[in-house]
């Protein structure tokens, strides 16, 4: 078991990864002053810098932590937990800071010095498990490569998230992810898996507002 020590600098760590979402996800990094997150999270500098040593390591761990408000929220199996990823992608853009962040740290990268693709290249990766998976149970179109499809996937997502921002304050962006999803998987996937995949936003609604009551009822600092 974990000492009281080490469960007091997890949630200490967790909070202020919290804090700082909210920041950037306000200000941008620019924006985002060290004291400003020091006071929404309720800790010391000593603290902060302890867990991230820098303004960008912090920007680093939010940009990191993104499948973490998607993946545990995760239920089903190959092309359906694909299509479940971007549906709840989807949904916590509008409603989880932490994701928000680290999206708009990713895309404003350069302007604070850093150029990492590992954000995407992470979200390639869990996409394409499930696309391995799927091709192992014949749900995939003979030529679909799960790594090729995953990185269409992640490169899709990445653009509509764009768009729907600008144009809708991402409003419309579930909507966007259900016609991608129309549109794409008569190419990719076998009939009978095409009548049975659910695009239906509504299933994946449950998942994310119980996380959110989980977050906001577990946020503060041991």
């Amino acid at each position: 078991m974990r000492q009281p020590k080490q469960e007091r600098a997890i949630q200490t760590r967790e909070a202020i990864i919290r804090a700082a979402a909210e920041v950037f996800d306000e200000y941008g990094f620019a924006g985002a002053s060290i004291s400003r997150i020091l006071q929404r999270a309720g800790v010391t500098a000593g603290a902060l810098y302890f867990h991230f040593g820098s303004k960008e390591g912090l920007a680093k761990a939010v940009m990191s932590a993104q499948p973490d408000t998607i993946v545990p929220l995760l239920q089903s199996q190959g092309l359906q937990r694909l299509v479940d990823i971007t549906l709840i992608w989807a949904r916590q853009l509008q409603a989880d800071p932490l994701l928000r962040a680290g999206v708009r740290l990713t895309g404003e990268q350069d302007s604070f010095g850093l150029r990492d693709s590992s954000p995407y290249q992470e979200w390639s990766q869990i996409m394409e498990d499930c696309l391995r998976v799927a091709q192992e149970k014949g749900e995939l179109q003979a030529g679909v490569e799960p790594w090729e499809l995953a990185e269409l996937v992640v490169e899709a997502c990445t653009g509509m998230q764009m768009y729907a921002a600008a144009k809708s304050g991402r409003a419309d962006l579930l909507d966007r992810v259900v016609r991608m999803w129309r549109l794409l998987l008569p190419g990719v996937a076998v009939p009978a898996v095409i009548s049975r995949t659910e695009l239906d936003p509504a299933r994946v609604g449950p998942a994310v507002e119980a996380m959110a009551r989980t977050a906001s009822s577990g946020e503060a600092v041991g």
